[in-house]
């Protein structure tokens, strides 16, 4: 049985956040000045080639197709419908709408009930179950007032709009909120298992305590029991040592990659092994400690400060809030084949949700409505882009 430590409250978090110069929150607040104005470490180099692997071209491009959808309030996770159609989570109203993907029309299922959405909390991710086209459930990743937890909803789209949820069924609790640093990105792998990012809640100690989800990824049934083959026996913690992990993708082999925010000088893209300690807070990004997994790549918290990613034509694309940019990170194997790009920066505000939409294609979610962007009209939106 997991044992939670008691999270720490909001306003002692808000506290240490004005407190700790340079910190960088899960929504890509300021850093400070000792961030360093290279990507890479210095002394660090790239990891080897993996022989046996196709490589994506070196240079990539994004084309911005068109804006499917606008005026979209702070907007957090998308899941696509396998019949067409978009839905969103709103992290601040706590509902779940239904874009069109043609005409841009947004179609309100209802409010999740029990979102307290404070600080970086409330309604975050949203994932399809993997047994979708007959048992129709939606689940979603929330703030509660006491816990950050997931649930699962029957989406009914044969009632009327505001009455197609049905009532949630909680699957996991008891993951420690705080005013920062909730995690929230859930997606279902190609195991047909659960995976959960979670934060830290800032309490930086949960991170290395294996008997506390936070600070961890997660692998559970959808059922929200602990996954068979989990490396730690009955315990949901598939990775641990992580700070605040809000993306996760899988690429063509099946491999999980994850993004990860930095506090005040990187930010990082992993390659998750199960049952791996990615460091934190002993470590933030490359470490010469053995006990750590080094990241695929690292960027400072002013160039990303990373929120969702997806895999596509090779290449792994990390949303940037603070950065406020698409990154293109071409893959061979768990290794970084290029340097990595970045795209659309500064054009489009902060970058929340990136999502595969098929082939060359992906939907990109702006947050620029979330309290820490500068809306302008039309935000926020999403968009699709063509990629290589």
């Amino acid at each position: 049985m997991i044992v939670q430590r008691r999270a720490v409250p909001a306003v002692l978090a808000t506290a240490a956040l004005l407190l700790t110069a340079g910190c960088s929150s899960d929504d890509g607040g300021p850093a400070g000045a000792s961030a360093s104005p290279s990507r890479t470490a210095p002394g660090s180099s790239a990891p080897p080639r993996q022989a046996g692997e196709e490589t994506p071209p070196a240079k990539g491009s994004v084309t911005v197709v068109r804006t499917v959808a606008e005026g979209l309030e702070s907007p957090w996770g998308l899941a696509p419908l396998p019949g067409g159609g978009l839905l969103v989570s709103s992290r601040d109203e706590g509902t779940i709408v239904r874009v069109d993907e043609k005409t841009g029309r947004k179609t309100e299922l209802g409010e999740v009930p029990g979102v307290a959405a404070e600080g970086e909390g409330g309604l975050l991710g949203i994932a399809l179950s993997p047994d979708f086209a007959s048992d129709h459930m939606v689940y979603a990743y929330f703030t509660s007032a006491g816990d950050n937890r997931v649930v699962r909803m029957l989406y009914d789209a044969g009632k009327p709009a505001g009455e197609q949820l049905g009532a949630p069924d909680t699957v996991f609790r008891g993951i420690p909120k705080g005013f920062i640093h909730n995690g929230g990105r859930i997606a279902f792998g190609p195991d047909r298992m659960l995976y959960v990012g979670t934060g830290e809640s800032g309490d930086t100690g949960l991170s290395q305590d294996r008997d506390s989800t936070g600070g961890k990824i997660l692998r559970l049934t959808p059922e929200g029991e602990p996954a068979p083959g989990n490396p730690f026996s009955g315990s949901p913690v598939y990775s641990y040592g992580h700070r605040n992990v809000q993306g996760l993708a899988w690429d063509a082999k099946q491999r999980l990659f994850a993004s990860e925010f930095g506090q005040d000088t990187w930010d990082e893209l992993n390659a998750i092994k199960p049952g791996d300690n990615y460091g934190w807070p002993e470590a933030e990004g490359e470490s010469d400690d053995a006990q750590f997994r080094n990241p695929v790549d690292q960027w400072t918290t002013a160039e990303a400060s990373p929120s969702g990613i997806a895999y596509a034509e090779g290449s792994v694309w990390m949303a940037g809030l603070r950065g406020k940019r698409l990154w293109r990170i071409p893959l061979n194997g768990t290794a970084a084949s290029a340097e990595p790009q970045a795209f659309l920066e500064g054009e489009y505000g902060r970058l929340r949700t990136v999502v595969p939409a098929g082939g060359d294609r992906l939907w990109l979610v702006t947050s620029n409505t979330d309290g820490r962007g500068v809306p302008k009209d039309g935000d926020d939106r999403i968009l699709e882009l063509r990629v290589k």
